[in-house]
C-alpha cells in the first residue's frame, strides 16, 4: 500500500458506472478522464503537496472532472495510486525482460560500438514520455515505498537471467549482494536523471547506464583492479563454513 495510506481522504464510494452510450466513444471518455488525474497527481506532487495529503476532491479540482467521476474508475486515493503505480511497474517489467535477455557477447558488442544496450533506450525514452507522473511519484512528496517496488520487479525480472552462466562458488556467497547493489545502482541513476530534470536525452542514458555498469571505480583513475571473482567466491565459502553461528 502507498505510503500514508491511513491518512488518506475519507472511505471512498463503490464504483459505479456511468457510460451508456457507444463502447468505444466510452471507452475514449474513461481514459481522457484517467489520464487527466494522472496528471493532476502529478501536478499536485509538484506543488509540494504530500502524497498523504492528496484527496479527492483535490485532484477532481485540476482534472476539471466530478467526485463521481473519480469514483466510477477507483475506490479511493490509495486504490487510485496503486492502480498508477500498477501501470507503471507493468510497463517497466516488459522492458526490463529485453534488456534482461540480451547476452554478454551483445553487451560487449555494443559497448565496442559506443551503443547501448538492446531495449535500454525505449526503457528511458517511456520513463521520459510518463515522466511527469514516475517523477512526482518518485519525489520527496511522493511515495517512498515507491522505489522499493521498482527494485523488487527489476530484481524478480533479472535474477534468473542473471545467475545464467555464474560460478557457482559465487552464487553460493554474494550473488544476492550482487544482485541489490546492481538493481539500486541503477535505479539510482535512474532517480538522479530525474533529479534533473530529465536533461539528457534517453539515448545518451542509455549509453550512460550501459557503460556504468561495467565500470571499475579504478577505471576511472587510470588505475583499473583486477579481481578474480571466482576466488573471491571461493573465499568467502570458506569463511561462510568456519563461522560458528
Amino acid at each position: 500500500m502507498p505510503r500514508g495510506a491511513a491518512a488518506y481522504e475519507g472511505q471512498g464510494m463503490p464504483t459505479t458506472t456511468v457510460c451508456t452510450h457507444e463502447l468505444g466513444k466510452c471507452d475514449r471518455r474513461s481514459l481522457r478522464s484517467q489520464r487527466l488525474l494522472r496528471q493532476a497527481l502529478a501536478d499536485e506532487l509538484n506543488s509540494g503537496q504530500d502524497l498523504s495529503g492528496v484527496t479527492v476532491a483535490a485532484l477532481t479540482e485540476r482534472a476539471g472532472l466530478t467526485r463521481r467521476t473519480f469514483y466510477t474508475h477507483y475506490r479511493d486515493i490509495p486504490d487510485f495510486i496503486d492502480h498508477v503505480e500498477g501501470e507503471i511497474l507493468d510497463e517497466l517489467r516488459t522492458r526490463i525482460a529485453r534488456i534482461s535477455a540480451a547476452d554478454l557477447p551483445s553487451l560487449y558488442r555494443n559497448i565496442d560500438a559506443l551503443e547501448p544496450a538492446p531495449g535500454s533506450v525505449e526503457l528511458l525514452a517511456y520513463l521520459k514520455r510518463d515522466g511527469a507522473v514516475i517523477g512526482a511519484l518518485l519525489s520527496p512528496q511522493g511515495d517512498a515505498a515507491f522505489v522499493q517496488r521498482i527494485q523488487a520487479i527489476a530484481r524478480e525480472t533479472v535474477a534468473e537471467r542473471m545467475r545464467n552462466g555464474i560460478f557457482p562458488g559465487v552464487l553460493d556467497t554474494f550473488f544476492d549482494y550482487y544482485l541489490s547493489y546492481v538493481v539500486a545502482a541503477e535505479v539510482g541513476v535512474v532517480q538522479r536523471w530525474f533529479a534533473g530534470g530529465l536533461a539528457e536525452s534517453p539515448e545518451t542514458m542509455a549509453r550512460i547506464m550501459t557503460v556504468i555498469a561495467f565500470v571499475r571505480p579504478g577505471d576511472l583513475y587510470g588505475q583499473p583492479i583486477d579481481i578474480n571473482v571466482p576466488a573471491y567466491g571461493m573465499k568467502l565459502m570458506g569463511l561462510n563454513a568456519c563461522d560458528p553461528r
